[in-house]
């Protein structure tokens, strides 16, 4: 399936424009991506047409509750979640870990463990640590081999054991661009009676994310990294739910999922989160056979969007390990491709990242260099010293002409 770039760019107007004549080209999307202009509308309504709190007998009031309606619906449908009451909105997947982890500590005792990553952004590492010095857990580490870029799955047999109460892991890093086999790690888990938090921040934008096929029982992603505006969102499973403890004001709600919702949600927030699930749904059904209901179409879509990744993945690997001194972090073997998404970081032998980057931006491309928050990653792969690395990512908006432009900037900068 072949997806339409030029309507697909169409509706994003940030991408046409422009600084003193020159064309952005936008590589900092892990970090944030740009949105449709649906987006946009949706919020502008919600903002002028049904700016209320939930719950009055008035107009605006149930306006703004269709609104908060639809987008636990749309991301019940983005994430095949069964229940919309099981999706919770927040401040950002930070916010939302830092609050929900107090919950959870509450069925933890001193003594027990939890699993962390060496993969993860902080936002799935420093909250469990900090819960763990504050319940006297153990914290146990599962490494990856930075020869490869993926973990060793023998290696979580491994550490699980009778004390292990919580696994913590990415479904995609952001550093490397590894996409893990969450599937698995959750069946172990649930096979030896362990709850799994999944970061699905980096997935979210590149592939299906499916709660009920991973088998998780907590998944946290922002849908600014989706084409959304700036929101976290948090999935949990209803029996699991119902166990916690939330951490609230008493006149708060005490029906999931509002009883975890910390404090007055963005409703405009909200509003451009459904949007941004109802823009998936449009590439689905206008671009890849998509039929049946939202759900359906924002998986057909999201499989049509992974298939041009890959191209562009393959591309910008296969160019940059073309350039002199330039060291790929991440998987580059082609038979491994399809374990990693389109996130690139690179470092190079002379040049310090923060150096190429601004270089970059010289020429107005965007990307990012440093830790960008894995610092447990850029601690393994020795970089965290020297600068960490450059990070380029594109996503399907982005052209192999761009590519093609990032990579004829590179040469000369790094000879």
């Amino acid at each position: 399936m072949t997806l339409d770039l030029e309507a697909i760019r169409s509706q994003f107007p940030a991408l046409s424009e422009t600084d003193d004549g020159v064309a952005r080209l936008y590589f900092d999307n892990p970090a944030g991506t740009q949105v449709p202009k649906r987006v946009a509308d949706a919020m502008s309504q919600c903002l002028l047409r049904a700016n209320a709190n939930l719950g009055g007998h008035f107009r605006t009031s149930d306006l703004a509750g269709a609104i908060v309606a639809d987008a636990q619906e749309a991301m019940a449908d983005f994430l095949n979640a069964p229940s919309p009451d099981e999706i919770i909105f927040g401040q950002n997947m930070t916010s939302l870990t830092f609050h929900v982890s107090r919950s959870i500590g509450r069925h933890l005792d001193t003594g027990d463990e939890i699993i962390l990553s060496r993969m993860d952004h902080d936002a799935n590492v420093e909250p469990w640590v900090l819960l763990a010095r504050d319940h006297g857990l153990t914290v146990r580490w599962l490494s990856f081999d930075t020869a490869t870029f993926e973990f060793d799955l023998r290696q979580l047999e491994d550490l699980v054991n009778e004390r292990t109460r919580l696994i913590c892991v990415c479904a995609a890093s952001n550093l490397t661009g590894t996409v893990n086999d969450v599937k698995s790690i959750c069946r172990m888990a649930r096979e030896a009676g362990v709850w799994t938090y999944i970061d699905a921040v980096q997935s979210a934008p590149h592939m299906v994310n499916d709660v009920q096929d991973f088998g998780c029982d907590f998944l946290v992603c922002s849908p600014y990294k989706f084409f959304g505006p700036h929101q976290g969102t948090l999935w949990g499973r209803r029996e699991v739910l119902e166990t916690l403890e939330p951490y609230k004001v008493r006149p708060a709600p005490e029906a999931i999922p509002w009883c975890f919702a910390p404090g007055t949600a963005s409703h405009e927030g909200m509003a451009g989160t459904a949007a941004a699930v109802d823009y998936f749904a449009w590439v689905g059904e206008t671009m890849a056979g998509g039929e049946g209901d939202r759900r359906q179409k924002v998986r057909a879509g999201m499989g049509a969007i992974a298939e041009y990744e890959q191209e562009l993945a393959r591309h910008l690997v296969q160019g940059l390990r073309a350039l002199p001194g330039i060291t790929v972090q991440g998987i580059t073997a082609a038979e491994a491709m399809s374990r990693r998404g389109p996130t690139v970081a690179f470092t190079h032998e002379q040049h310090a990242p923060d150096d190429i980057a601004r270089a970059l931006a010289e020429k107005n491309i965007f990307a990012w260099s440093g830790h960008n928050y894995a610092v447990e990653v850029a601690k393994s792969l020795g970089i965290l010293e020297s600068g960490g690395a450059v990070r380029v990512g594109p996503v399907h908006y982005n052209t192999l002409a761009e590519i093609d432009r990032l990579l004829e900037v590179l040469d000369p900068v790094l000879r």
